[in-house]
């Protein structure tokens, strides 16, 4: 009898683990898309990611390099490093040159081509990405008061 409650026990454990196991399985497949990594304009330089994969990238839009039309061009610097960015669509209200920015797309022939762009929202705020890349290069500025 005793035997009987053991293996028994020791089934449910085992069945427990495997459910466990798929269970993160099915979660870590379901953010597999969802998940976009941060890299500021440096790092692309230094190291470009894998085509077709899809990334954040944030930086200062470069002073000068503003071209709207059908497809809007421009480049994002963190001070170290510039990236051509291309970009279909209604760029945000408070996007301009010498500010801060976050796009989401992928990496192509040396051209980042966004999907989706995001500029701060009000005069002090920048993203947190975005600061620490550009404290990284040294050109990063405390807002004034």
């Amino acid at each position: 009898m005793k035997g009987l409650k053991k293996k028994r026990r020791i089934q449910i454990i085992v069945l427990a683990f495997v459910a466990l196991g798929l269970a993160v399985g099915l979660i870590g497949y379901a953010f597999q898309d969802g998940i976009n990594f941060f890299r500021s304009p440096s790092q692309v330089a230094e190291a470009p990611p894998e085509p077709g994969e899809v990334f954040r990238i944030g930086g200062l839009v470069a002073e000068g390099s503003l071209q709207r039309g059908e497809v809007i061009r421009f480049s994002v610097t963190d001070g170290g490093a510039t990236v051509p960015v291309t970009y279909r669509g209604i760029l945000p209200d408070l996007f301009e040159e010498n500010q801060g920015m976050i796009g989401t797309g992928r990496y192509v022939n040396g051209v980042f081509e966004a999907s989706e762009i995001l500029a701060k929202h009000d005069e002090s705020y920048m993203p947190k990405e975005v600061v620490d890349a550009l404290k990284e290069q040294g050109v990063y500025q405390e807002p004034e008061s």
